[in-house]
């Protein structure tokens, strides 16, 4: 048998000392201040989702957690920071499909790397979008807007929020499924599109719930569908558009957590379990449901990894397809 040197016993000791130092840490984590920055601006719609959620997680855990807006660039200056910070769960990153699922695309130079350079943690939540059409158009389903752009061809336009955004991105997949040709006409903001399509001037708009389904309620509008997976609770007399005949169409705006790369599972254990149980707070998804957003499904820090990857790779196919730019 193999005795060790008093040297090695002495390493050995400190080695043990410094990993019940270390678990001890991630297991008292937060016994201090955590920044959470959101790479958006103050008052949007993922600004207001993590003040919802955050102070939920605060009051939990009995510590201040601060939201930090650091907008820019589409996402993308705030995220760059986040990556750039000590991966101790004293900064975290929440997010959108916007920084990690679609910028990496569109825009190459970032100054991170969505997959190197952070930890997913936890699905927050998913904000679907809604088809809305000019009513004078003589459609009342998504089966009749297809049939319609088919006979029609080129005849149809969609309004959109920009180049790139995920209205843009959810138009020309749609557009593509369904086989029809549709003129894009970008605008700066969903909220300058809607009189246009009001007045007819634009024909098809994939807009938030929050902006869109009260133009569709009071008749102004016409609502077709929603892109979620399943049918969702803040509009249940909508179809999805997987029902309406594009089978396999889902597109949501996800919002979720990141640590910078590098946290110890301990930690990321940690942080995904106390974001989990808040979202599971009735008063969260009250709050959440007043902005169009939904509470996800648990799901495991893994699995929301692989979510946005898939939800990546989708994105990649539809930018390379219709040769999306930001110009």
């Amino acid at each position: 048998m193999r005795l060790f040197s008093s040297r090695h016993g002495a390493l050995a000791v400190s080695l043990c000392v410094a990993l019940a130092a270390g678990a001890h840490a991630q297991s008292a984590w937060p016994d201090k201040l955590v920044r959470v920055i959101v790479p958006f601006p103050a008052s949007g719609a993922t600004d207001l989702v993590a003040r919802v959620v955050t102070q939920r997680v605060a009051a939990d855990l009995g510590q201040q957690m601060v939201v930090d807006n650091r907008p820019g660039a589409g996402g993308t200056i705030g995220t760059a920071e986040a990556a750039k910070a000590p991966a101790d769960g004293y900064t975290l990153l929440l997010t959108t499909s916007s920084t990690h699922a679609i910028s990496p695309h569109l825009l190459p130079r970032l100054a991170y790397d969505a997959r190197k350079d952070f930890t997913p943690v936890v699905h927050l939540a998913d904000a679907p979008s809604v088809v809305l059409v000019n009513p004078s158009l003589p459609v009342k389903t998504v089966a009749e807007l297809v049939a319609y752009g088919k006979a029609h061809p080129g005849k149809l336009n969609y309004a959109t929020s920009g180049n790139g955004t995920i209205v843009h991105l959810n138009s020309a997949a749609f557009s593509a499924q369904a086989g029809i040709e549709m003129t894009h006409v970008p605008y700066k903001g969903t909220a300058l599109a809607i009189p246009d399509l009001v007045a007819g001037q634009v024909h098809v708009l994939f807009d938030s719930l929050p902006t869109g389904m009260p133009h569709a309620r009071s008749g102004r509008l016409r609502a077709l569908a929603v892109t979620s997976e399943k049918r969702t609770a803040l509009a249940p007399e909508l179809p999805t558009l997987a029902e309406s005949g594009l089978p396999g169409y889902s597109s949501v705006t996800w919002f979720g957590v990141y640590l910078p790369a590098g946290a110890s599972p301990a930690l990321v254990s940690r942080v995904h379990q106390a974001f989990a149980k808040a979202m599971l707070a009735p008063e969260v998804a009250a709050s959440l449901a007043k902005l169009g957003v939904e509470p996800a499904a648990p799901s495991s820090p893994a699995q929301f990894g692989a979510m946005v990857q898939t939800d990546s790779a989708r994105w990649a196919s539809v930018i390379r397809q219709h040769k999306i730019t930001l110009e």
